[in-house]
């Protein structure tokens, strides 16, 4: 196995390996969904910092922008990305 960080041990990044493996779906799918959460509050916090009067909506569509493919939220949305900026 090779090593993935430079500042872990290798003893213990294969004890952490094998702990994901062992852990239950559920658990990995909770763990999954956190990290999609985390994601989209730190976009959001990036798309309020540079659309400070954006509402609820625009930030929702900006959002959007930011995850999927540009005809996708024309279509969903009616809101062109490249014309409104990401």
């Amino acid at each position: 196995m090779s090593k993935q960080h430079d500042d872990t041990d290798q003893n213990a990044e294969r004890v952490y390996i094998e702990m994901l493996r062992r852990a239950p779906m559920w658990k990995r799918a909770e763990q999954l969904a956190g990290l999609i959460h985390a994601r989209n509050v730190l976009i959001v916090a990036d798309l309020r910092r540079r659309y400070p009067l954006a509402d609820a909506e625009e930030l929702r569509k900006r959002l959007a922008a930011r995850l999927l493919p540009r005809e996708d939220v024309i279509r969903i949305f009616g809101w062109d990305p490249e014309e409104k900026g990401y």
